[in-house]
């Protein structure tokens, strides 16, 4: 279990308070909101990699120390900027050539994908790599930002089942951060609506889904499953 007590973000330029909440994660947690709510910011305070006009202050609570690189690690939203183009695959896992190559055919890929380079691969391709990465580091929380969004349905769907699958194996725990909603759900068991910074409705994924207590949920939802009944 991940507990964060409090992240707070601040800006010092013009001393405001852009994130403040707190979350727990017993399995998987999708952090929902529209662009601009403090998703991303969230994510980056928790690595670390917040710009120099931002101050965090975080207090956790879990079985470990979230740490970048070590106990934390991250799928990015673009895997086509999230590697550099010029240089081979295998060149840019940070562990042996064994053990590359064992994780690239976990996520399903071939040996000899780490001979190439990253043009060489399609998105599902390229998300299947940073996947293998991410998996190199043995996280103990692994943090997802938008994976799905750069993607078609086919290749969405693939990417989806592939993280639960390596959930399942490595027991690791996941936040989902995304304004997809539909991913979200097939993805965690668990829900938080953030808005301006601040959480605005959490609880269980079904139950937020089916029952929505605030007006920006319900409107998240609707323009999620607006082609199709989430009931059904």
């Amino acid at each position: 279990m991940f507990i964060c007590q409090e992240l707070k973000i601040i800006d010092k330029n013009r001393n405001i308070t852009l994130v403040n909440i707190s979350f727990k994660i017993e399995d998987s947690l999708a952090l929902v909101g529209e662009s601009g709510s403090g998703k991303s910011l969230t994510l980056k305070a928790l690595l670390g990699l917040l710009p120099q006009n931002l101050s965090s202050n975080i207090k956790t609570k879990s079985d470990f120390t979230p740490k970048r690189g070590d106990t934390l690690s991250l799928v990015p939203q673009n895997p086509f900027t999230s590697l550099s183009p010029l240089t081979k695959i295998k060149d840019q896992f940070l562990v042996s050539y064994e053990k590359a190559r064992e994780l690239i055919k976990l996520v399903g890929l071939e040996e000899e994908h780490l001979d190439r380079f990253p043009p060489e691969l399609s998105g599902g391709q390229l998300q299947r790599v940073i996947i293998a990465m991410a998996l190199a580091l043995q996280p103990k929380l692994l943090l997802l930002d938008e994976p799905t969004t750069a993607l078609d349905p086919e290749t969405k769907e693939m990417v989806i089942n592939l993280l639960l699958k390596m959930k399942k194996k490595f027991g690791f725990l996941i936040l989902f951060v995304t304004h997809d909603i539909e991913s979200a759900s097939k993805m965690c068991k668990e829900i938080a609506v953030i808005k301006k910074g601040k959480i605005v409705e959490e609880g269980k994924m079904e139950e937020v889904l089916y029952n929505p207590k605030e007006k920006y949920t319900k409107e998240l939802i609707e323009s999620n499953f607006a082609k199709r009944e989430w009931r059904k």
